[in-house]
């Protein structure tokens, strides 16, 4: 008898892994998930993206939420997206600086010690952000390939893309509505089935 592939994904981050702006409620995650199950591959997903959320946060608390989702013999594995809250100035400074930001990325990386696969920061509708979005997107990508991790760049497509920064725009100028998650999802879908189908 053949025993089924428990296939477990935790996803971690902010408000655009949590799919905030999405009526479905299912955001890029939901929607990737969805499609591995399409494409034959049945996946338990657990969602934790926090609105808010700096890397900082998701540091501080996916130990003991990731703990509490795993089980012998699983095939587990991670997917990470944070970067525009550590990019966001508030009370006259950056929520997270740029150096930390960075380093709480690679040492996730290296603590989890699970195949991880992370998608970078997307834009909003506030060009300042973006910028800074855009550089530190530009370091993440660097740590995933010192780390051997997967990553896929969205922000540059996104900021192109008028669906994505129309949506934006009409909702509360960073959440995009459905179709601005279907964009996001289509950037994430070739990596995300190649990665979960090994």
């Amino acid at each position: 008898m053949t025993t089924a592939r428990d296939l477990r994904v935790v996803a971690l981050g902010d408000s655009f892994v949590a799919g905030v702006g999405d009526p479905d409620c299912r955001g890029w995650f939901g929607r990737l998930v969805s499609a591995a199950g399409r494409h034959a591959i049945p996946t338990t997903a657990y969602n934790l993206g926090v609105r808010r959320d700096t890397s900082r946060d998701v540091l501080r608390r996916w130990e003991r939420e990731v703990a509490a989702r795993r089980a012998p013999g699983s095939d587990e594995r991670l997917v990470v997206s944070f970067g525009v809250n550590d990019s966001i100035v508030e009370d006259g400074g950056l929520r997270v600086e740029p150096d930390e930001s960075v380093a709480n990325l690679a040492r996730l990386l290296h603590d989890a010690g699970l195949p991880t696969l992370v998608v970078g920061p997307p834009p909003i509708a506030d060009a300042a952000v973006n910028h800074r979005v855009v550089e530190l997107n530009s370091r993440f990508r660097d740590v995933c390939a010192a780390a051997g991790a997967p990553f896929v760049e969205v922000v540059a497509d996104l900021g192109d893309d008028v669906v994505w920064t129309a949506e934006v725009a009409a909702g509360d100028g960073a959440h995009p509505g459905p179709a601005g998650y279907d964009r996001l999802a289509a950037l994430v879908l070739p990596t995300w089935l190649d990665w979960v189908g090994a």
